[in-house]
């Protein structure tokens, strides 16, 4: 597929998925004209991507993870400094935080409709 096509089934700009590719996150086939090319794995690719930058991880560290997301058996990081692992350990118990009050808010949320749809 074409960059139009990925953006559009991912959500994703088309000027967000070069910086990716920019980044090295992401590395498309190129077409003898210069287009660049993603398969069909490239749309969970790009949402993992997604996701990890929301979630606050920097695009170096995402670059160095990613390898890992399709393996988690195979892990091994040939770079691993103390401070990423600092980090990662950070930006894991941030996630936890972070999950614990969505799932409160979905249950408030949950409260409420039923509250509302019983009057």
């Amino acid at each position: 597929m074409r960059i139009g096509e990925l953006a559009e089934r991912t959500g994703i700009s088309r000027r967000l998925l070069r910086y990716y590719e920019e980044q090295g996150l992401i590395t498309p086939e190129r077409c003898a004209n210069g287009y660049r090319v993603y398969s069909e794995e490239f749309v969970d690719r790009v949402t993992q991507i997604r996701g990890l930058l929301d979630a606050g991880l920097p695009t170096r560290i995402i670059r160095q993870v990613l390898p890992c997301l399709n393996r988690p058996r195979d892990i091994h990081f040939t770079d691993a400094t103390p401070e990423m692992l600092a980090l990662l350990e950070r930006e894991r118990d941030a996630m936890s935080r972070r999950i614990e009050v969505l799932a409160r808010n979905r249950e408030a949320i949950g409260a409420y409709l039923v509250a509302v749809r019983d009057r």
